[in-house]
């Protein structure tokens, strides 16, 4: 098997994986038909109201981070994966017979979507980590990216599946075909064989455990900037529902179909991204800041494409760029944490993620209102140059960037590649290619 695809060889990840591609699939056509009906039949266009609700179902994993890392790395991961995969579609399902029976309410999108946000933060560290049991430590880079790509491949299917469905029976449907989805993932789950599962040790009741996540992160610096750029792109920049839905609907007057067929188009681009990303032995720092810096030059020019056509061809580097910056993080912040504290880590991860959505899908929706969606993109670009700014600040502070000249009236940026030094790895050093030929002999 190639390396691309290496994390396949063995049959539980295959199980896993298979799995979770279906389920996916209902959980991006769920999103696109939640986003749509907020958007257009329970407010009049009103890109706020879309942004609360992404608020209320991502808010939960930035409150209950503490409790559910500890969750991830206390109890038997595969048992509470099947709990929240079941509570999920249970939710899913109990909106879509809302909006079938015609008596939704904006409220009630509300209500459904923080209870998912809920379970989701049980769910989200509890998954995370669980990968680490499906493949060696070798292969986890590998097994990361591939999630990924299922992920982003199920945004390929997903969108423009809900947006024919939404057009031709209703949103309902949408709904209740999640949640039939969880399913797979379930069955999945039940034929794993557990024997050859990879457990991990069980973090033990003591005192401090909830705040011991915290007190990890502040120790690894590399942590905490990529944590600083995740932020800034988790926050203001990955707020793909309103981009494309206020485009599509508000810009070029375009409808469901059309909406659904820009989250398959962006997908096209993290598709590529995360299969590359999964080529790679070993995930690296520089390409964390490197991906988030041309984040925000795609999406800014996405925000000046003349067309609908234009616009949608942009995505593609948006999506590539988003995957490669995404994937590559989560990589190294699994690998280079201690397996006794991945959960934790990963929870805190993962609020910082999505947990920003509350505070920035809400700005990003109101810019998009007041001054349209072209600048609710521009506030996307900034977010990605911001978060590659954070990088460069802190290789430079780190001394991991650094001016180093040689004899021979050569200059040249060494970078120290420092992944896991704070965990104990050997650091690795590489040569920037950027030569520059002095002017005058030394």
């Amino acid at each position: 098997m190639s390396a691309m695809f290496r994390s396949l060889s063995g049959v539980n990840y295959r199980l896993w994986f298979a799995g979770a591609l279906v389920s996916n699939i209902g959980t991006w056509m769920q999103r696109t038909a939640q986003d749509w009906i907020v958007l257009t039949v329970l407010t009049r266009n009103d890109a706020v109201a879309v942004g609360i609700t992404m608020a209320l179902q991502l808010g939960p994993q930035l409150l209950l981070v503490p409790w559910s890392g500890l969750i991830a790395d206390r109890f038997d991961r595969r048992k509470l994966l099947m709990l929240t995969q079941a509570l999920m579609a249970g939710l899913g399902a109990g909106l879509g017979v809302l909006v079938l029976l015609g008596v939704a309410e904006l409220w009630h999108v509300y209500a459904f979507a923080l209870a998912l946000g809920v379970v989701s933060a049980i769910d989200a560290p509890a998954r995370q980590a669980f990968v680490s049991e499906l493949v060696s430590e070798r292969d986890l880079p590998n097994a990361v990216a591939l999630n990924s790509a299922s992920f982003n491949a199920a945004r390929l299917v997903g969108p423009a599946a809900a947006g024919v469905l939404t057009v031709a029976v209703g949103a309902g449907w949408v709904f209740l075909i999640n949640a039939i989805t969880f399913a797979a993932t379930l069955v999945s789950l039940a034929l794993l064989r557990r024997g050859e599962l990879r457990a991990s040790a069980r973090a033990p009741r003591a005192k401090g455990q909830l705040l011991e996540g915290f007190r990890y992160v502040a120790g690894r610096p590399d942590i905490v900037a990529i944590m600083a750029a995740i932020f800034l792109v988790g926050t203001f920049g990955l707020n793909f529902a309103i981009f494309t839905a206020t485009m599509a609907r508000v810009e070029f007057g375009h409808g469901a179909g059309e909406f659904g067929l820009l989250s398959s188009v962006l997908a096209i681009g993290s598709v590529t991204g995360a299969l590359l990303s999964a080529r790679r032995e070993r995930p690296q720092m520089r390409v964390v800041f490197i991906s988030a810096a041309a984040f925000g030059i795609s999406c800014a020019i996405s925000a000046v494409m003349p067309n609908f056509t234009t616009f949608a061809i942009s995505l593609v580097l948006v999506g590539f760029s988003s995957i490669t910056l995404m994937t590559t993080a989560n990589s190294v912040v699994q690998t280079t944490t201690e397996p006794l504290m991945r959960g934790r880590v990963m929870a805190l991860y993962m609020a910082i993620f999505v947990g920003g959505t509350p505070l920035g899908a809400p700005v990003v929706g109101w810019v998009a209102n007041q001054f349209g969606p072209r600048w609710a993109l521009g506030v996307g670009a900034a977010s990605g140059l911001a978060a590659a700014v954070v990088g460069l600040v802190w290789m430079i502070v780190s001394n991991d960037l650094r001016v180093r000249r040689h004899p021979g009236r050569r200059i040249r940026l060494v970078l120290s590649h420092s992944i896991g030094r704070a965990a104990g790895r050997a650091a690795a050093e590489e040569e920037l290619a950027v030569e520059e030929t002095l002017a005058r002999r030394v």
